[in-house]
């Protein structure tokens, strides 16, 4: 197994702000028009009373690194992300973000042998409450695993 002394291992907490010009580019980046996520006023008169960050915001945070885990640089595969919400992210918030390999397996494919790895990243408020869970699967090939000599 790939990186199996790593399993069960995390990051310690990194700060995250979810900043009002952040989820805008973000937004805008993604092409997603939604007024949520960029006009103050209509927030202000939802459900939420302001301004929302998009589902898959999460994605640009600082998760930190688990110590001595040294993924390669290039030739990873994006196999699967699912983010789970306890409640939406709002433009304010204040995170406290950290990944942990969960598992990690092999399985051989056509090319060679695939190495899988289970990351959760998940983000609490400062106060300790649990706001959202990605699960994070990333491939590695037989010719990276060549390379890093696994």
């Amino acid at each position: 197994m790939l990186y199996a002394e790593f399993v069960g291992a995390s990051s310690e907490p990194v700060r995250n702000l979810i900043e009002r010009g952040a989820v805008r580019r973000f937004a805008e980046a993604i092409a997603d028009p939604n007024p949520l996520y960029a006009d103050g006023e209509v927030a202000e008169k939802s459900r939420y009373g302001r301004l929302l960050a998009p589902p898959t915001f999460p994605r640009t945070f600082d998760y930190g690194r688990i110590e001595g885990l040294e993924l390669p640089s290039a030739g990873l595969i994006h196999g699967e992300f699912r983010i789970s919400y306890e409640r939406p992210l709002l433009v304010g918030d204040e995170l406290l973000c950290r990944v942990e390999l969960k598992e990690s397996y092999d399985k051989q494919g056509r090319g060679g042998l695939l190495g899988f790895l289970v990351f959760e990243r998940t983000g609490e408020s400062l106060g300790g409450e649990r706001l959202f869970t990605a699960d994070d699967v990333v491939v590695v090939t037989e010719a990276v695993r060549r390379g890093i000599g696994a």
